[in-house]
């Protein structure tokens, strides 16, 4: 098979090697692994042993986030197989999870990213940067679920979910502060604060940053807040949480030409000194469980709201583009059982009132026009009714199996003219507003899984799965090239997993083979118009293994080698060739990152944590026709924690300690090479203080 040439394997096989041959120079007493044996919550929103679940999953936890210190949440997803957060300019990002790096309104429909398990936006309402929304820099911990959800998930979980859950505010310390500084006037501040008064335990988490860009006319101030308050009574225990996030943001638009990041000229150069992005969201929810005699009942109101306004620079005519949601919702389950069998069901409703405007100031053409190009607000509602249950048929065999129903509808309020947004003698405007409709979208999914024990600690697993994402609203309403109405069904996809996780001696190592197809994909033709119909396909491997010695010693891979390609011959916008069989753009066959540390206690109450991480990313094709490419990188970071007692710590962070020259990603339109710039070499110096 071409998955498997030496192309392919050859950088993986090098990780691999960094790692077995690192466990090889350290002693190693047989302490076993635990990182399989980690609890996690987001598979059905009730803690289970990982090592005992029937799908693909990752974690992050706390020690991770804070030794990374991530200014921007690729560095910290760099842990996850088959994860890659392409970084754009600022905070600006785009996702890829089991895929391609999907782009364009709909394109972050694919993902279910979500806050202690709710939905960072609304379903139908997604954007591709929201994951800048939530405070991933102070969580708890950050979990993946990697292909389609479980039962508990509806629309968007795809491609995967990535669940940002809160810090307990009953571990850690009781407060924390520190400030850190960088390359290109970067100043970040952050403090935590944590108290407990009988049943109660209450957090606050705060951080401030402020960027000076290194591109021309750049750099960005944010501010992340997180409260939590718990509860634990005889009879309710409560969870109140509150989230606000604020992004003040000039963006650095594409370098253009052949290797542009290579030219000493273009590298920090900014083509769209004009571009900005503001954006603003708030979260919160209230959880409240008790014991019942038909089971544990769990109810969880949540309201979410968020605005944003940006300048469109990367097209020609730069329109201004403000965007917003107002979301209430409530989740109510009940779940109960006994050892070898439990089961969740419940009904999760989400209503949302939309909107979004599109105003270009200056005129361009007669088909890219001056003043109001769209205008329309939104009421959506989504309904689901789920259950998810686990079986132990025996001591070594295990069966999960889970089934969604759901309902979205949108109510759609056109505020402009309906029609043509140009002038009559305009030859092919690009913006068409739909007359006022109401659309519906019922969707159901099916998850299946059986897990056998070969001994109590490995396990393998067979895992078939579907989910389904409905239209976005964009691509519903915001139309072109005379487009009166938008007939598209919903995107659905079938996987099917084989995996094998398990320690020994020291090491842990999770391991998955998959497939899945992705039917009826949403995509604009060669007429510049939203139709369904395309198919993809996405088959490969992920792993990820840690060995742990007694030394302090520990090192660690996370790679995927995969294949996304499209599945027929759709006639999509750019294309001007057969691209059935094709690699999708933006899909790079393998990438990943390896880590080697030492954890070393020193003399009086001090220790040092040092850690050397390479990131790998192999080439990839910029266009579906495949005929134009970007060679891939390779890059390598320094971390150093230094406790310096008395509740004073130090950490430096190096990022692209070689001074490579790449792009963080790279793309092929109008008619040229477009590249957002990788950062040279950067020194990041943090102190905190955490009084006893």
């Amino acid at each position: 098979m071409r998955l498997f040439t030496a192309r392919i394997l050859r950088p993986l096989l090098g990780i691999s090697a960094l790692v077995f041959t690192t466990a090889s120079m350290a002693q190693d007493d047989g302490a076993a692994a635990s990182r399989i044996e980690q609890v996690i919550v987001s598979a059905s929103r009730e803690p289970e042993m990982g090592l005992n679940l029937a799908l693909p999953w990752s974690r992050i936890d706390d020690e991770a986030l804070k030794l990374t210190g991530a200014v921007h949440i690729n560095q910290i997803m760099q842990r996850t197989p088959g994860a890659w957060i392409s970084r754009g300019n600022g905070q600006e990002s785009l996702t890829a999870l089991r895929s391609p790096v999907l782009t364009g309104s709909g394109g972050c429909g694919a993902f279910y990213t979500a806050w202690d398990g709710i939905s960072l936006r609304a379903p139908g309402f997604c954007n591709v940067n929201q994951l800048f929304d939530v405070n991933s820099e102070q969580a708890g911990a950050i979990e993946v679920i990697r292909g389609p959800g479980t039962a508990v998930y509806g629309a968007n979980a795809v491609h995967g979910v990535i669940n940002t859950i809160t810090a307990d505010p009953r571990r850690g310390p009781q407060n924390a502060f520190a400030i850190e500084a960088g390359p290109n006037d970067y100043y970040r501040v952050r403090g935590e604060f944590r108290a407990e008064h009988g049943e109660h335990a209450f957090g606050a988490y705060f951080n401030g940053a402020s960027d000076g860009g290194y591109k021309d006319n750049s750099g960005f101030d944010q501010q992340k807040l997180t409260l939590r308050h718990d509860f634990k009574g005889d009879v309710w225990q409560v969870r109140n949480a509150l989230e606000a996030t604020n992004l003040n943001q000039e963006t650095s638009g594409f370098v253009a030409g052949f290797e542009a990041y290579k030219d000493p000229a273009q590298r920090p150069a900014n083509p769209n000194p004009e571009a900005y992005r503001d954006s603003f969201a708030l979260r919160a929810y209230s959880q409240w469980e008790r014991e019942t005699n038909a089971g544990q009942i769990s109810i969880t109101p949540y309201f979410r709201r968020t605005t944003m306004e940006f300048l469109q620079h990367f097209l020609p005519w730069q329109p201004v583009e403000k965007n917003g949601q107002e979301s209430l919702g409530l989740r109510v389950s009940l779940n109960d059982g006994s050892e070898n069998f439990n089961w969740s069901t419940g009904i999760d409703i989400d209503v949302t009132r939309g909107w979004l405007s599109e105003v270009q100031a200056d005129a361009f053409s007669p088909n890219q026009p001056a003043g109001v190009h769209y205008d329309y607000e939104v009421d959506a509602v989504s309904a689901a009714i789920y259950g998810q249950a686990n079986w132990q048929l025996s001591s070594r065999i295990g069966l999960a199996a889970g089934l969604r129903l759901e309902q979205n509808s949108y109510d759609y309020n056109n505020q402009t003219g309906d029609g043509s947004a140009c002038a009559p003698e305009a030859s092919a405007c690009r913006f068409f507003r739909p007359a006022d409709r109401e659309d519906d979208f019922g969707n159901g999914s099916l998850n299946l899984g059986v897990t056998y024990a070969l001994s109590d600690a490995h396990r393998v697993y067979l895992r078939g799965a579907q989910g389904f994402r409905p239209p976005q609203a964009a691509e519903l309403y915001r139309l072109q090239s005379g487009q009166e109405n938008a007939d598209l069904d919903s995107e659905t996809i079938s996987s099917i997993d084989l995996g094998l996780r398990g320690e020994i001696a020291g090491f842990s190592y999770d391991t998955s083979v998959y497939s899945m197809l992705k039917r009826d994909v949403i995509f604009q033709n060669a007429d510049r118009q939203n139709v369904s119909g395309a198919k993809t396909s996405h088959e490969g491997i992920e792993f990820s293994v840690y060995w742990t010695g007694e030394s302090g010693w520990y090192a660690g891979v996370d790679g995927n080698i995969a294949r996304h390609k499209y599945d027929g011959d759709a006639n999509l916008l750019g294309s001007r060739l057969d691209i059935q069989g094709n690699d999708i753009d933006t899909a790079p066959r393998q990438f990943g990152s390896a880590r080697l540390g030492l954890d070393k206690p020193l003399q009086n109450n001090r220790s040092l944590r040092t850690e050397l991480e390479w990131v790998h990313m192999g080439s990839y094709y910029l266009e579906p026709d495949n005929q134009h490419e970007y060679e891939g990188h390779d890059l390598l970071n320094l971390r150093m924690a230094l406790s310096l007692g008395k509740g004073f710590s130090t950490t430096l962070r190096v990022t692209n300690l070689l001074d490579e020259e790449y792009a963080e990603r790279a793309d092929f339109g109008f008619g040229s090479y477009r590249y957002f710039v990788g950062e040279p070499r950067g020194v990041f110096v943090e102190f905190a203080y955490s009084p006893k």
